[in-house]
């Protein structure tokens, strides 16, 4: 199966996303939030987790997949991020716009496509951007860029983290979490995640990047979503239900950035080269 390769640099249309307390009460649960983190999960004085940003954006992002021919077996999410500009409201519509930035052939490993998702308000206000990265496993040697190195970020050597956290997840995670819009069978289905050569369904990827984003949220903001600016991760190793994640963060010298890491309860990098900017 080939890449489309004529969406590169290419604006989508607008894809309207409508949600409201309910939805982002359902996301924090899918995240393993509970009443011991009663703003985010109570309407009362309802707290929206920033890492909500991945979810507006997956209407738009599956109609790419499309676009772009990407076989959906073969298909994994390499790097996310998000880039927080305003509070998220707690309800309302918005409308996200894709623009696929480029393809890199990575030879037999496939195909890597990074992509730019904008969402803005109803009155055109930009309130977050998500930039991913995405591999078609079975689309690549098609002669085109291997596209640039990415230099490592890790922690420093010997230092310990400035904060830790252990959020265990439950076998029933990834079928609470696809409630938040992300249907990938993947997910669900033993018999769908045996044909992606997988044991059996995994974690959804902005599950484990949700998880952890609650970490570094109640662990460098103070649990106040508007502190969080850009958080980044790469995914590195896959997580099935069931299984501790593991994030610790290690304050740099420039000013509110941290390193982050994430990993499983036997020592599994889950999520490397990340980083988190605090206000």
């Amino acid at each position: 199966m080939a890449i489309n390769l004529d969406i590169i640099g290419q604006k989508s249309e607008a894809v309207a996303f409508s949600f409201n307390q309910d939805t982002l009460i359902l996301y924090a649960l899918g995240i393993g939030a509970g009443v011991d983190e009663l703003d985010f999960v109570y309407e009362k004085n309802l707290k929206v987790f920033p890492t909500f940003a991945v979810i507006p954006f997956m209407p738009a992002l599956m109609g790419f997949v499309k676009d772009a021919n990407i076989n959906l077996y073969a298909l994994l999410h390499g790097e996310q991020k998000i880039i927080m500009h305003q509070p998220i409201p707690v309800s309302g519509t918005v409308y996200s716009t894709t623009v696929c930035d480029a393809v890199f052939d990575k030879g037999d490993k496939g195909a890597v496509l990074h992509l730019t998702i904008e969402t803005r308000d109803e009155h055109a206000n930009l309130l977050f951007e998500n930039k991913s990265v995405l591999m078609d496993r079975s689309a690549g040697n098609f002669g085109g860029d291997k596209g640039p190195k990415t230099e490592p970020v890790n922690p420093p050597e010997g230092k310990a983290p400035d904060f830790h956290s252990e959020i265990p997840t439950t076998k029933d995670q990834a079928a609470l979490y696809r409630l938040s819009g992300d249907k990938n069978p993947l997910h669900i289905d033993p018999e769908f995640a045996k044909l992606a050569g997988f044991d059996r369904p995994i974690l959804h990827g902005l599950c484990s990047f949700g998880i952890a984003g609650r970490a570094v949220l109640h662990n460098l903001c103070n649990s106040d979503p508007e502190r969080l600016k850009t958080f980044s991760v790469r995914f590195m190793n896959v997580v099935y239900p069931g299984e501790t994640l593991i994030t610790e963060g290690w304050k740099t010298e420039q000013k509110g950035r941290y390193i982050i890491r994430t990993t499983n309860q036997d020592g599994k990098i889950i999520m490397g080269n990340a980083a988190a900017e605090i206000a």
